[in-house]
């Protein structure tokens, strides 16, 4: 197992796995044909047909409530269509979260590419499955998860402790309260989970690392959301056993679907499939 809770890892050993297995040549001929930002979530199609997706966090969208430009997502002014990946993916780690969202975006529709191959893999991916429905939970665990992900009401009903670490409070409904404690106890929390679920938007904040670094070595460990939805070597190789993510696969309509609500809600269907990404 890595250890070391260098930032960014993860993503860096991703990209340098997407750029062994399809090649520099191939990466270099790659570019941004359609780039959608919603309300939550940065969509794009690259000029090889596949797509990809990441969440966007609420402190990277103005006050108004509604998303910068295009011109303070990339350099010079220019607009994400017709950018180089390559300058895509070294441009994500400038610190602009935004950026940061294009660039996994991208990483996730190479992904898509790399699976298109059928290459000889560690791994197996289920389509139309979940990830709660392939992590083991016991009777006497305590799960933690990290993020407002949609697992409360489950955990909730299960009648047993739990704890949900988030930014944002107002996110939980009043009855969902007594769980929620702020993210910035994830050191006294993580270390006692048995079940560990952590949300893919810690690859975007840049959290996801030393969150794994605090995690104990029998803790069972699953990501979940569309953000994680990428090539999962780096993260297995760190103690994580479940990726259940959301694969792009008809990318022109569930960026048409996003342009009309980037909230998320109508995304789920033919052009967005849920997977779960786990070693054979």
């Amino acid at each position: 197992m890595v250890h070391g809770s260098n930032k960014h890892s993860i993503l860096k050993e991703t990209i340098g796995n997407i750029r062994r297995i399809l090649g520099d040549r191939t990466i270099n001929e790659l570019c941004i044909e359609r780039a959608v930002r919603g309300f939550r979530f940065n969509g794009v199609k690259l000029n090889n047909g596949f797509g990809g997706i990441c969440y966007i966090l609420k402190n990277s969208i103005t006050k108004g409530g509604s998303c910068p430009d295009d011109a303070e997502i990339v350099p010079d002014s220019r607009k994400p269509k017709g950018m180089p990946v390559s300058v895509v993916l070294e441009e994500m780690f400038n610190g602009n979260f935004l950026k940061r969202t294009l660039g996994i975006a991208a990483i996730n529709a190479l992904s898509n590419t790399v699976w298109s191959l059928e290459c000889s893999q560690e791994y197996e991916i289920v389509k139309n499955a979940d990830a709660i429905d392939n992590i083991e939970i016991k009777d006497s665990d305590y799960v933690v998860l990290v993020g407002a992900l949609p697992y409360r009401t489950l955990l909730k009903d299960r009648g047993k402790p739990f704890c949900v670490l988030e930014l944002d409070p107002s996110t939980f409904e009043a009855d969902e309260l007594p769980f929620y404690v702020p993210a910035e106890k994830a050191p006294e929390k993580v270390p006692l989970a048995d079940v560990l679920i952590i949300t893919g938007s810690t690859l975007v904040n840049d959290t996801l690392e030393d969150l794994l670094e605090l995690a104990k070595p029998t803790a069972r460990i699953a990501m979940y959301g569309p953000t994680a939805s990428m090539l999962p070597e780096a993260f297995f190789q760190r103690g994580v056993k479940i990726i259940g993510g959301f694969v792009v696969t008809k990318p022109d309509e569930f960026l048409n679907a996003l342009g009309r609500d980037g909230s998320g809600h109508h995304l789920f269907g033919e052009s967005h499939q849920k997977v779960v990404i786990k070693p054979k």
